[in-house]
């Protein structure tokens, strides 16, 4: 069932709360959330990137998918973006340990608003863009992907992991995981499978759409017309 994530917000007001909700569970997010944000890795392995790609996470927190990524696919170029400021501050520290912070640029931007230009100094668009367990958290998200698609080439791609329906699962399970979602202001939104499939038949694109684990996430690809 989808849950109401609330009015729409402004952007000062998204930073604040997501800084208030960070400023201390940063120090402890990879520990506990490789536990339950299940799919990123499979993203990350069928990204599969040509070696003149540029990609983007939108939402990079710790910088654990950058990082994987980088690892993975090190003849390509990556960039990543936070409302959060604190969660930014994990996410230099991270890139500084593993030797990375020369190679991935990090800032603090908005989904629905960030710049290439401004904020990273590209004049050239990316060619993926990555929503990893961030959807289900931006408030604007349906502004988010429409920003996100406006920035890709023809053949530029969307590369999106987040929480599923569960309809394969239990059903105390799915109420538990939506209990628990909620206390950190995330939630289930499957309004995102529908508008994706609304933008394929709208000819905007070409849809991939796969439920992992029961369904408990999803993993999705838009490739831009």
């Amino acid at each position: 069932m989808a849950q109401n994530a609330g009015p729409m917000v402004t952007e000062d007001q998204i930073k604040d709360n997501m800084d208030r909700m960070y400023r201390w569970t940063r120090h402890i997010y990879d520990a506990s959330r490789k536990y339950y944000l299940l799919g990123r890795d499979v993203l990350i392995e069928r990204l599969s990137p040509k070696n003149s790609d540029v990609i983007c996470e939108v939402g990079c927190g710790t910088a654990r998918n950058l990082i994987k990524m980088a690892r993975a696919y090190p003849s390509n170029s990556f960039y990543g973006l936070d409302a959060s400021d604190e969660m930014l501050k994990t996410a230099s520290s991270n890139l500084k340990r593993n030797g990375l912070d020369g190679k991935i640029k990090i800032v603090q931007a908005f989904a629905q608003s960030f710049d290439p230009a401004q904020h990273f100094g590209r004049t050239q668009p990316f060619d993926k863009i990555v929503f990893s367990y961030a959807l289900s958290i931006i408030p604007p998200w349906q502004e988010s992907l429409d920003h996100a698609l406006a920035l890709l080439p023809k053949g530029g791609q969307l590369h999106i992991v987040d929480f599923g329906g569960q309809a394969g699962l239990p059903k105390f399970f799915r109420a538990f995981i939506y209990w628990w979602l909620r206390q950190f202001h995330v939630y289930y939104k499957p309004e995102i499978e529908s508008y994706l499939k609304q933008l394929e038949r709208n000819g905007q694109g070409s849809l991939q759409f796969e439920n992992l684990y029961g369904g408990y996430c999803y993993h999705a690809v838009f490739t831009k017309a």
